[in-house]
């Protein structure tokens, strides 16, 4: 009986699969369950605050829906826009602003006469 145990664990293990895929298969998956379990406990005891919507107007903190946004969206100007390039690393980003709005300014006034 025990030599045909050996026999059939040796063949067992003459499989690689058995070898190497097996065990990261179940590594990975009792992983994932290990992980899900340690990472619920950051939710469990963790300290803010719930409130509800009314609460929260009371505080001043305003809901806004998807529909509002939409809407906001489709007032925006969207076609008529001016590129205005960002400073390069070694240039003061204020200046460079400040001469880019005024070289805008100063075009706008010559288009409009």
């Amino acid at each position: 009986m025990a030599q045909s145990l050996k026999a059939i664990w040796a063949q067992i293990m003459k499989r690689r699969f058995l070898k190497t895929g097996l065990p990261f298969i179940v590594l990975v998956a009792g992983g994932s369950f290990f992980l899900k379990e340690f990472t619920g406990i950051r939710y469990q005891f963790r300290q803010g605050m719930k409130m509800s919507k009314e609460e929260a107007e009371k505080l001043g903190i305003k809901f806004v829906s998807l529909e509002e946004v939409v809407k906001e969206m489709e007032q925006m100007d969207v076609d008529n826009w001016e590129n205005i390039r960002g400073p390069r690393p070694w240039e003061d980003s204020k200046s460079m602003q400040n001469e880019q709005r005024e070289s805008l300014k100063k075009k706008n006034l010559v288009d409009n006469r």
